[in-house]
C-alpha cells in the first residue's frame, strides 16, 4: 500500500478499501509508468 500511496499520493485510509485485486491492477500501472520514464531517459541520453 505504502508503493501506491507514494506514487500517487492517495492517503492510507483510500487505498486500504481496495481489494488485492485493485491494489495489483494499481501497482502494475505504476510499473507501467515507471518503465516508460525510464524508457524515456534512456533515449534523452542516447
Amino acid at each position: 500500500m505504502a508503493y501506491i500511496s507514494y506514487h500517487f499520493h492517495w492517503p492510507h485510509e483510500q487505498i486500504v478499501w481496495f481489494d488485492h485485486l485493485e491494489r495489483r491492477r494499481w501497482v502494475a500501472e505504476i510499473a507501467k509508468i515507471n518503465q516508460r520514464l525510464n524508457e524515456q531517459g534512456e533515449t534523452l541520453r542516447g
